[in-house]
């Protein structure tokens, strides 16, 4: 089992009932959410989220974007849980998306590169400092222990 961080981004956080499909599609994929929040980041704690990203010509646009409105964080845990959920999100342009993957939330419902519908981490290490970010009250090393004891 895996965790990752899933975000949905404010640009489909505004149509509920797309919100409510991609909820839906992460079930019949096989992820559990362990805990959910919605948030409306400040423009500083967009810019620490992605820091990474700082000096990139997209950077202003994408923390600005990600201020603009209300998000929603996921834990969610499955087997290969950060590649599924990046899969299905399909890439990061949604121009791309529709000629690559036409079935991927990306292809779906994306805008642009920035309103892009959402935000997967891309390996372990950042998956559980980005889980860290949003939910400071997550035991991750106690998640890796009780994971640990269900399947000894």
């Amino acid at each position: 089992m895996q965790l990752t961080l899933a975000i949905l981004k404010p640009d489909i956080c505004i149509h509920g009932n797309r919100v409510q499909k991609i909820l839906s599609l992460l079930r019949s994929n096989g992820f559990s959410c362990l805990q959910s929040k919605k948030k409306w980041l400040t423009h500083e704690e967009s810019e620490q989220f992605y820091a990474i990203h700082k000096g990139k010509f997209f950077y202003k646009r994408l923390t600005t974007f990600m201020s603009s409105g209300e998000m929603i964080a996921l834990i969610l845990e499955r087997e290969h849980a950060i590649s599924k959920w990046r899969e299905m999100l399909g890439p990061t342009s949604p121009y791309r998306a529709r000629q690559l993957q036409p079935y991927s939330i990306r292809a779906l419902y994306g805008i642009s590169d920035t309103r892009n519908v959402g935000h997967g981490s891309d390996c372990d290490n950042t998956a559980r400092k980005e889980i860290g970010f949003f939910f400071s009250d997550f035991d991750y090393d106690g998640w890796k222990v009780q994971y640990a004891r269900h399947i000894v």
